[in-house]
């Protein structure tokens, strides 16, 4: 197949790559079957009409204007593998059209579940200030190393938001024996009761719950709405572990309850990254830190990769993507997330 008769892909991915996404035999297959068109996201506009005409997919989330979008005749799908749902094209005219908008977010939620899990083991046992006390001289042993620790089996654990990670980190969570409640207002409490889990108000989730998991997307409703109010109205001593966006946190008001011992806390996302050297979390005693790098993994980079060439396929054969996430006509303008500028 000659470079002028293959599909043209855009490809303007970053901050990834599409050596970061794809593995070597994957790239081999993508460049073997499609003509690639690299780009910079912010360049997209000033493509030639023959490009823009003729481009089939676009990998990655470059903002898109009306204008543009109407000299792309050929798009077919877009493929987000940021995984953040960026206000930045008009989503109302591409799903006029029949264009799909995907993500590969998927990729990180075993990756972020299994990092959830392990913050929430370390808030309840101190491994880590066990282990800096260990090298320092300071141990305790046996069970005077144990005043405070408590078990997350048979514990009441909340889950706020129930998309891909709040289910993968359900099933880690299944051998614990634990009470599990969720609050997530987009879904029907039927499919919360198939997953095995109590659907539940946010009230009830802050107060009833030892290890409250936020997993929840960033939209134009939730900014911020877990407040001083909220942390006030949980149990003395939970555990918080924060794992989507720091946005849908007042954080100012979470350190606050850390600071003064009503909860513990675990975080992988910020306000800011990367975090002001001088930012007082970094010094607060009872808050675990996480350097944004629950799902950076090579393995979920790499599946990415895979997914796009899967959903390709489908797409060349007349049929809807399976593998990636569609995006919603309902939903999709509402998310808040900020793009990631690091991998």
């Amino acid at each position: 197949m000659s470079r002028t008769t293959r599909p043209l892909v855009i490809s303007a991915p970053e901050p990834r790559t599409l050596e970061l996404i794809f593995r070597p035999e994957a790239y081999e297959r993508l460049t073997e079957k499609y003509d690639i068109h690299e780009t910079r996201a912010c360049a997209l506009a000033d493509l030639p009409d023959d490009v823009l005409g003729r481009a089939r997919y676009i990998i990655g989330q470059p903002p898109i204007a009306r204008e543009t979008l109407a000299r792309m005749k050929s798009l077919r799908c877009i493929f987000n593998v940021e995984s953040n749902l960026l206000d930045n094209m008009p989503y109302e005219v591409l799903f006029q059209r029949g264009i799909h908008v995907v993500t590969t977010g998927l990729v990180f939620a075993d990756p972020v579940a299994e990092m959830g899990l392990a913050l929430a083991l370390n808030l309840a046992r101190g491994i880590v200030d066990a282990d800096l006390d260990f090298r320092e001289g300071r141990e305790l042993w046996g069970g005077d190393g144990n005043r405070k620790a408590r078990l997350l089996s048979g514990s009441e654990i909340g889950i706020i938001g129930f998309g891909d990670l709040g289910r993968a980190l359900n099933r880690l969570l299944s051998g614990f024996r634990a009470r599990i409640r969720v609050f997530d207002p987009w879904l029907p409490p039927s499919m919360l009761h198939e997953a095995g889990v109590e659907p539940a108000s946010l009230e009830t989730v802050l107060s009833s719950s030892d290890f409250i998991f936020v997993v929840a997307a960033v939209t134009s409703e939730n900014e911020g709405f877990l407040d001083a109010r909220a942390f006030a109205s949980m149990r003395a001593g939970a555990a918080f572990i924060l794992l989507s966006r720091a946005a849908v946190v007042d954080f100012d008001a979470l350190m606050e309850a850390v600071r003064q011992g009503r909860i513990v806390a675990a975080s992988d996302v910020f306000p800011q990254e990367p975090l002001p050297r001088n930012h007082p979390v970094r010094s607060l005693k009872g808050f675990l830190r996480s350097a944004h790098r629950a799902g950076a993994l090579d393995v979920a980079f790499k599946r990415m990769g895979d997914m796009v060439l899967e959903d390709m396929d489908l797409l060349d054969r007349g049929l809807p993507p399976m593998r990636c996430k569609r995006a919603e006509r309902e939903t999709v303008t509402r998310m808040r997330s900020k793009p990631v500028d690091r991998n």
